[in-house]
């Protein structure tokens, strides 16, 4: 079929949203491929429908190429199932319920393991079933606080998600490498320069997951990697722990008055200044910097918690959300200092931290404060700060947290040297379940000798949505979008310009050849538009290939544009098809 542009529900705009802080969200509005309906809600109009469509089924045929099945939920969905996970608890406000006419609780499903899961357990029992992989392409409801990015982190968006089901941990990984290497295909199809990263399971839970990222400046996820290979999302980095430190020779700890030092920086200089060390000046690094926050947990009570890093490094909320979920984050208020009077604010130390301690307060440090280490940080008395505190020594907290920023230069911690950081868009993130699931719902199997066994379980997904925007972000320049071939609305954007009945027949004439060839055409057949406006939108829409039809036709040629690159070539008119087609099968 020829989209031409004349009927096409389209409308293109030469002004950026006032809402679009990314490209792809620029772009994406500008060339007619959705609509915002409402905040983090987007109606697909028929060229972005139809990129989605494509890009659902370049995934779909590499999942059905690893031998998965497609299914297909409801997106409402029943409370028990998640309460039985505890998921219902644990999504906390992501999620959204609702009650039916007779007060049965109900939420628009975020993902769907309970629901696979519980399938599988309805019409399987033997390990000769197994192994089994499912999946389904389904959209897919969160209640984000801050949705953003257009398409990008919206509220309602489509999913491909899928779930290994085997008999034992061994064969487990069969299935998880097949779906790894699904995605690499997919990934590759769709063009996008991704890389692989370890990364936390969050809500999910299971022992492992890699996520696939984007490259792409705007992204909301930063990873690091190595010259050695090690890449990890910055919430999966550990800290390569430092061995312990004799103190034997160390001063014992003491109060020193440190008046208007309100920063790390001001404390420093005061601390060179006023007790300076006879080996080196004194660091930020040197100083323990003590952050109070709140857990609110799923079941709505309150935890304080102290984190204590090193003074140089801030704490990365992101870090610390995944070291503390399902719990949520909370900043520490003035009710709740005044909840726990033995704080002195700005000047809080190890001495009143700790569920043992004045304060009661849970206190975890970061793994660099080992045993031996010596650190300046708040006395607990205004005005003061304490000298020389050695952990092991003067302070032991009760444990440690990954919560301090990762920074560009930290040693990998596999050893595989400096670390460099970048940002990235999630694209598929791949889990290593286990048997959480299987073990809360009751999935088991008999093995080969008789016995019931718990099922190992893996999910994986792939944001098809996000896609669309994913491609734009890593794919466009400053006159539009450019598509990769194989997601693109049209493989020829054929223009047609001028005035002269004679171009708009030769063009209808070699749209309805390349039509009839497989080649799929958009056809801006549109009459009373200026060739400025045609070429403009032609490079907006981003259809790989663009051809003309215009003044050249007197002489018997036409031009092809090639969007990517912009060289372009004339070409008979004779042989413009034979030509178009061979560009496509390359």
């Amino acid at each position: 079929m020829i989209l031409r542009m004349s009927t096409l529900f389209l409308r293109t705009l030469r002004e950026d949203p006032v809402d679009a802080e990314v490209p792809s969200h620029k772009l994406l509005v500008r060339a007619g491929y959705v609509r915002r309906a409402a905040p983090g809600i987007y109606s697909w109009l028929p060229l972005g429908y139809t990129v989605l469509r494509n890009i659902e089924n370049i995934v779909r045929e590499e999942m059905n190429a690893i031998g998965a099945q497609e299914v297909h939920f409801p997106a409402l969905l029943p409370r028990e199932p998640y309460e039985a996970s505890n998921r219902w608890e644990e999504y906390g406000d992501t999620i959204f319920r609702l009650k039916d006419r007779k007060g049965g609780d109900y939420l628009l499903g975020p993902t769907h393991e309970e629901m696979f899961t519980l399938l599988v357990k309805d019409l399987y029992s033997s390990y000769k079933d197994l192994p089994l992989s499912l999946y389904q392409i389904q959209t897919k409801y969160r209640d984000e606080a801050r949705p953003r990015a257009g398409i990008l982190r919206g509220r309602e968006f489509v999913m491909k998600d899928s779930y290994s089901f085997d008999v034992s941990d061994e064969a487990f990984m069969h299935s998880y490498l097949a779906h790894r290497g699904a995605y690499i295909k997919i990934f590759d199809r769709l063009g996008l320069d991704y890389v692989i990263v370890k990364a936390t399971s969050g809500a999910m839970g299971g022992s492992a997951s890699e996520e696939f990222l984007v490259t792409a400046e705007n992204g909301e996820d930063t990873y690091v990697r190595s010259p050695g290979g090690y890449a990890a999302n910055v919430e999966a980095v550990t800290t390569p722990v430092p061995p312990p430190l004799s103190y034997e020779d160390t001063p014992a700890a003491h109060a020193e008055d440190t008046p208007d030092t309100p920063t790390i920086q001001t404390l420093v200089d005061h601390l060179n200044e006023r007790f300076p060390r006879g080996d080196r000046p004194w660091q930020a690094s040197d100083t323990l910097k003590n952050v109070l926050v709140v857990l609110h947990h799923p079941d709505g009570s309150r935890e304080p918690l102290a984190i204590g890093v090193p003074g140089d490094r801030e704490v990365d909320e992101k870090r610390l959300q995944a070291q503390v979920e399902p719990a949520a984050v909370e900043p520490f208020t003035e009710d709740d200092f005044a909840a726990h009077p033995a704080l002195a604010r700005g000047y809080i130390g190890p001495g009143v931290l700790g569920e043992k301690n004045a304060s009661g307060i849970r206190y975890l440090v970061d793994p660099r404060v080992v045993e031996g280490t010596r650190w300046v940080t708040g006395a607990d008395t205004p005005g003061k700060h304490v000298i020389d505190l050695v952990a092991g020594r003067d302070f032991t907290p009760d444990g440690t947290i990954e919560a301090a920023e990762v920074r560009a230069g930290d040693p990998a911690p596999d050893g595989s040297g400096p670390l460099e950081t970048a940002r990235g868009i999630e694209m598929g993130h791949i889990f290593q379940l286990g048997r959480k699931y299987s073990d809360a719902l009751g999935l088991q199997v008999l093995d080969e000798n008789g016995k019931l066994v718990t099922v190992t379980m893996g999910s994986y997904g792939v944001g098809v949505s996000r896609a669309v925007a994913a491609i734009v972000e890593n794919s466009h320049d400053e006159l539009g979008i450019i598509w990769p071939r194989e997601v693109a609305p049209a493989d020829v954007h054929l223009v047609a310009t001028g005035k002269d009945d004679a171009v708009f027949e030769a063009a209808a004439g070699i749209a309805a050849e390349l039509d009839a060839a497989g080649v799929r055409v958009m056809f801006d057949d549109r009459r009373g538009v200026s060739p400025g406006v045609k070429f403009k939108d032609s490079e907006l829409i981003g259809v790989p290939t663009i051809v003309v039809v215009g003044r050249g036709l007197a002489d018997g040629v036409v031009e092809i544009k090639d969007r990517a690159t912009g060289e372009r070539e004339e070409v008979a008119v004779g042989a413009v098809v034979d030509r178009l087609r061979a560009i496509v099968a390359e």
